[in-house]
């Protein structure tokens, strides 16, 4: 019985701390590169594309699974080649120099975006 207790318990923890998480409070570490700073790093590098004025385009969560050491120089960003065989459209977010880590010594991550729809 107390074993039931517990584990309800727990997996009502676990419920509420995942609700809570999200892209805008997953900030950067000294150990890790936080997905809000890697999302806006896409959305810096899309309002640069839609100001050209050609098609418009909307920046898109990362994927939450993306665990990347802290990157020690400025992010940049750029389209995904189309060689790299993704399906869809996606921006490109590279770190040419992580922070010294035993896990590696650069990163990319792959944005997400989508193409804006007309408006009548």
């Amino acid at each position: 019985m107390l074993r039931s207790i517990l584990l309800t318990v727990a997996l009502s923890a676990c419920v509420t701390c995942l609700a809570s998480w999200s892209i805008d409070t997953d900030r950067s570490t000294p150990d890790k590169h936080g997905l809000f700073e890697i999302r806006e790093e896409a959305r810096h590098f899309i309002a640069q594309e839609n100001a050209k004025g050609r098609d418009q385009w909307d920046v898109l969560d990362p994927n939450a699974k993306v665990l990347v050491p802290r990157c020690a120089v400025p992010l940049q960003a750029q389209w995904t080649p189309k060689s790299l065989g993704r399906s869809l459209p996606s921006v490109m977010v590279i770190c040419t120099a992580a922070a010294p880590n035993a896990v590696m010594r650069r990163w990319d991550v792959h944005v997400p975006v989508r193409q804006k729809s007309a408006r009548p």
